[in-house]
């Protein structure tokens, strides 16, 4: 039934698409922009590329009593691979969360669509088979934290 859960939420960024498309591609970049909130991000592997894998972790910060680390009580680790890639226009995840809770398991694929727009580009996240564990409000947060941490990193 996860295949069912999804999100969508979009931003416009004040940036042309190609700055918005190499903060996708670059893993210090996204080791800085998408993790959501407070939270910051630690990137064990990254190929930027069409079946390239990559790992990362999102770590809460030290002081959080919330304990809901879907790893452990502190992290979030995940991995995937770039199932698409169309310059300045889509980047497409597939993730899978290490977590022994069958709540997070199964893949879910994440789009981000970039269009051009007068004022920049609009960036629309939609995530697809959400595990049950997350619920899709959580989701949805999360995304717009990271868009608006994406807009501050690329300047727009």
């Amino acid at each position: 039934m996860s295949a069912l859960r999804s999100t969508t939420v979009q931003r416009t960024i004040g940036v042309p698409t190609d700055a918005v498309y190499s903060a996708f591609l670059d893993a210090e970049a996204v080791a800085t922009w998408l993790p959501p909130g407070e939270m910051r991000g630690v990137v064990h592997a990254f190929e930027a590329r069409e079946g390239g894998a990559f790992s990362m972790s999102l770590v809460y910060p030290t002081d959080s009593t919330t304990g809901q680390g879907k790893s452990s009580d502190t992290t979030d680790k995940f991995e995937g691979r770039f199932v698409r890639l169309v310059a300045n226009r889509e980047v497409v995840w597939a993730t899978i969360f290490a977590s022994a809770d069958p709540a997070f398991a199964g893949e879910m694929k994440i789009r981000n669509e970039l269009t051009p727009a007068s004022n920049g580009t609009i960036v629309t996240i939609t995530c697809e088979g959400i595990p049950s564990g997350i619920a899709l409000e959580d989701n949805a947060e999360g995304c717009r934290l990271s868009l608006e941490q994406l807009a501050a990193f690329v300047g727009g």
